[in-house]
């Protein structure tokens, strides 16, 4: 997307990295150069004032649920896993679980 103006800082960069400004994960002066943009280009300013509003209304109705740590780190293992290429296999528990004597129905009787 382009407002169709010359910009020191081009339309489509400023998209492409729009949440990374919402986000503040950028160093000061692009987020400088970032806020000149705007105030200088209206179709830009009225995206960012769009995707400002959606995040602050997702943090608002999804924000306060806490996330169990081992779910988010089985999360995050798979995420990884899926990276690298690696087949995910469903499992119900880990390998050592299965073969766990004491997860066993039998009972040792000696």
């Amino acid at each position: 997307m382009s407002c169709g103006k010359p910009h020191e800082t081009d339309c489509s960069e400023v998209l492409d990295h729009l949440y990374e400004y919402l986000d503040r994960e950028m160093p000061d002066s692009d987020c400088l150069k970032f806020k000149e943009h705007f105030d200088e280009c209206a179709p830009c300013l009225e995206k960012y004032g769009l995707e400002q509003e959606v995040k602050k209304l997702v943090k608002r109705c999804c924000g306060h649920d806490d996330v169990p740590t081992d779910l988010r780190s089985k999360v995050m293992g798979r995420i990884e896993l899926i990276r690298a290429g690696e087949h995910v296999a469903e499992q119900t528990g880990s390998p050592a679980e299965e073969e766990s004597p004491s997860s066993s129905p039998r009972r040792n009787l000696a």
